[in-house]
């Protein structure tokens, strides 16, 4: 039962996942987002009641 050997699997296990944490991240946090979020004031907005007349 060739598969209970884990010499092999676990080479490839290790090196899937030195792939995964070494060379992918930093080309993912590469791309750069059109769309870069703008911070909002910390003042609330000034809101005025209504003046139509409820018939």
């Amino acid at each position: 039962m060739p598969q209970l050997n884990p010499a092999p699997w676990f080479a490839i296990l290790v090196f899937a996942w030195l792939i995964f944490l070494t060379i992918i991240p930093p080309k993912i946090l590469g791309h750069s987002f059109p769309n870069e979020p703008t911070p909002q004031s910390t003042q609330k907005p000034q809101t005025e009641s209504w003046t139509w007349p409820w018939h």
